[in-house]
């Protein structure tokens, strides 16, 4: 098998499958990691695939040159965000000025990315997304705009960040923006099928999916039955970082330096006071001059954050998750037919039972 880079070490961005001429490179998606083949009967050798892949030739990272914490001042829309809205926010005003959104979907089974020119095809890009999604299709369509002179907004992980800079000429990225989200890893959709498999579903059958409702971690769906009080156990998985791809365990974005005009997450580690957290505080690094632009003209409350703090409590700018001792048992105990429930519970068996315990403490009505 001829990989684009080395194996087990694609982040599924899509740019080489892309580039390719004559559609000999294919991207090849397994629960426990993702890589880019070259057909060699259909190869002509260009070498294009090799030129594009970010693993072999890295895109360039910029220093922050400010780092703030807030939110959006438009309380329904921080209402209905799962952080502070500042995402939305982005959005919002990206389309009010006439560009072009490009950004996460779910749609038809498949979590990919669509673009928006009006406000109200906003809605399309809310939420978290707990999986990796496929951006395939996406990068012509940019480079299509950015030829028109029209201004895009990109807004991803930072490995589809990387993926886009490193496909697109660089002339022609005057009037690209781009923003990354704080990642702490990403599992395969596959993985995601087998916990849906449980309630004899898959994303197929969903019109829509959540994995987040501020500070709440579940999968939900309508047809899907969540566990009242009890984070379930895809969530558990992807919080403790269990099933995450290959690459994602040493991932070169998970530092301060960054790719986007502009980095988002979470403010966790903030010292607001509880209740102004609950409501969802963003975390924000602006590390291009096109970056503190954009954010200026939106309708924000912008705070000082301590930095220090900040990075202690977002591990993924300092390094990479770590990978788990019992990831390998997780997908032997699935390959053996153990149910995907189960093979969580076997591998993170104190997590799980803490979790029961909140489940039996809400059913008494101790915790709320």
């Amino acid at each position: 098998m001829k990989t684009v880079c080395a194996k087990n070490s694609c982040v599924g961005c899509m740019a080489c499958v892309e580039i390719c001429p004559v559609q000999a490179v294919s991207v090849h998606e397994d629960v426990q990691a993702y890589n880019a083949v070259i057909d060699e009967e259909k190869c002509i050798h260009c070498n294009a695939c090799f030129r594009k892949c970010q693993n072999n030739h890295a895109p360039q990272f910029f220093t922050p040159l400010v780092w703030k914490q807030g939110w959006v001042n438009n309380q329904e829309m921080r209402k209905a965000s799962t952080s502070g809205g500042i995402a939305s926010a982005l959005i919002e005003q990206f389309l009010a000025e006439g560009g072009v959104v490009c950004s996460c979907a779910f749609k038809n089974g498949v979590f990919g990315f669509s673009f928006a020119e009006k406000g109200e095809e906003l809605p399309a890009f809310k939420g978290s997304k707990y999986v990796k999604s496929n951006p395939l299709g996406v990068y012509k369509k940019i480079e299509h705009y950015l030829k028109e002179k029209r201004n895009v907004l990109f807004i991803g992980l930072p490995c589809q960040v990387g993926g886009l800079q490193t496909f697109l000429p660089a002339a022609l990225q005057q009037t690209l923006t781009c923003v990354d989200l704080i990642c702490h890893g990403t599992p395969a959709p596959k993985t995601l099928e087998l916990f849906l498999s449980q309630q004899q579903k898959s994303l197929n059958d969903l019109n829509d999916v959540a994995f987040r409702n501020s500070h709440s971690y579940n999968v939900s769906a309508k047809g899907l039955k969540p566990l009242k009080g009890e984070t379930d156990k895809y969530s558990l998985g992807f919080l403790s970082g269990l099933f995450f791809t290959e690459n994602c365990y040493a991932c070169k974005y998970a530092q301060t330096n960054r790719v986007g005009d502009i980095t988002l997450g979470d403010s966790w580690g903030s010292s607001l006071e509880k209740q102004e957290q609950r409501k969802g505080v963003s975390l924000i690094a602006c590390n291009t001059e096109r970056g503190k632009e954009l954010l200026s003209r939106c309708d924000l409350t912008l705070l000082d954050v301590d930095l220090e703090s900040a990075l202690e409590h977002n591990g993924q700018l300092n390094h990479p998750s770590q990978k788990p001792k019992n990831r390998e048992k997780f997908f032997a105990l699935i390959a053996k037919g153990k149910s995907f429930d189960r093979a969580v519970f076997l591998c993170l068996p104190k997590k799980c039972l803490k979790q029961k315990l909140k489940r039996v403490a809400f059913a008494l009505g101790i915790k709320k």
